[in-house]
This record gives structure tokens, sequence and C-alpha cells, in this order.
């Protein structure tokens, strides 16, 4: 068996650091800690590291097909692994969210996040696969969703940041080895720097 973790964002220096990019930076931190490199996988549309989370086989992932089309590298992998939703953990940004809240859910709509619902889109309407959402809020009022999210952290929400994607990147190990409900019980809520 193996788990696909993801991690939503868009590719190229242009949107490195901003906040639709959480999710890259988590699987990074992740890649880090469990000693795996990103290989560009064209035929994935996709950069991918593989290797083992405890015993645990596991394969990052990061689209490169930009935010609105990540279900298109989701359904690749998939497909060329024989994987069904349930091995799959989308790791993603929330406006909804404060800054420094997770929240893991088994399931859902896709509240508004295009790369969700390409994925959706893409595994035929299914909703019922695992998320970490990682709190990128508040978004400040009368500013458009769209120029929120691709706006870099500010130096406020970046001194936070490292917390944030370190303890991100430790829940997932977690859920790896312990399942989502324990996930949920121990990282759903504000973390703690």
């Amino acid at each position: 068996m193996m788990k696909i973790i993801v991690g939503l964002g868009n590719p190229g220096l242009k949107y490195k650091n901003t906040r639709h990019n959480v999710g890259y930076k988590v699987v990074d931190k992740l890649a880090d800690s469990l000693g795996l490199n990103f290989l560009e996988e064209n035929k994935f549309k996709a950069q991918v590291a593989k290797g083992f989370c405890k015993e645990e086989q596991v394969l990052l992932v990061k689209p490169e097909t930009f935010m609105n089309l990540s279900g298109d590298a989701v359904a690749l992998i998939m497909g060329y692994y024989k994987l069904s939703a349930e091995d799959l953990l989308i790791v993603y940004d929330d406006i909804s969210l404060d800054m420094g809240t997770l929240r893991f859910r088994n399931s859902g709509s896709d509240g508004g996040h295009n790369g969700i619902k390409s994925i959706i889109k893409c595994l035929g309407g299914s909703k019922d696969f695992a998320r970490l959402k990682v709190g990128i809020g508040p978004q400040p009022p009368f500013m458009p969703s769209e120029r929120f999210v691709l706006d870099d952290f500010n130096s406020q929400e970046t001194l936070l940041l490292s917390s944030v994607v370190k303890v991100s990147a430790d829940a997932i190990e977690y859920f790896l080895s312990k399942g989502i409900a324990e996930a949920q019980n121990k990282f759903n809520g504000t973390i703690n720097p």
C-alpha cells in the first residue's frame, strides 16, 4: 500500500512565497524531514518524492499544472499506481481559517478552493478523500480572494509560517502512523509556536 501526500500550489518563482503555496511548503518540509528529494516527473505533470515514513510507503507530490488544474496531476498518479481516494491526503491553504490553524477532514466540499474543485472533478465527483487545511486568513475586507491568496505572506505572517509548516509536516507523519481520527484529535485547532 502507498499513501499519496499532495501539496497544492503554483509552480515558478513568481508564486513561491504566496499564501496559495503553503501546501508546497508543507510537503517540502516533510520531504526534508524524511530525507527525500523531489524529481520532475513529466508523465505526472508534477514533482514527486518517493520513500517511506515509518513503515508506510509515501509519494509526496507537488502538481505543476497550476492550482486550477491540480486534479490532472492527481488523476495521472492515482491511475498509474492504481490507488483510490482513500490513499490520498491533500494539503492546501484555507482562507476561512486564521493563520496558525490546522484542520484535518476526511471528506467535504471544495469550499470555493479551485484546486480541490479540480481534484473532485478528476475523481469523478468523489469528495471522500482526506485533507489537511492550513489556515492563511483572515482575508482583509474588500480584498478579492484571488488577490489575497496570490500575495506573499506579510512580515507578521512570515514569523509564524515556519512554525505552521513544521507542525503541519509533523501532523502528516502522525496521520500516516495513527490515522485521521487521532490526527484530528491531536492537531485540529490553533498551533502554539
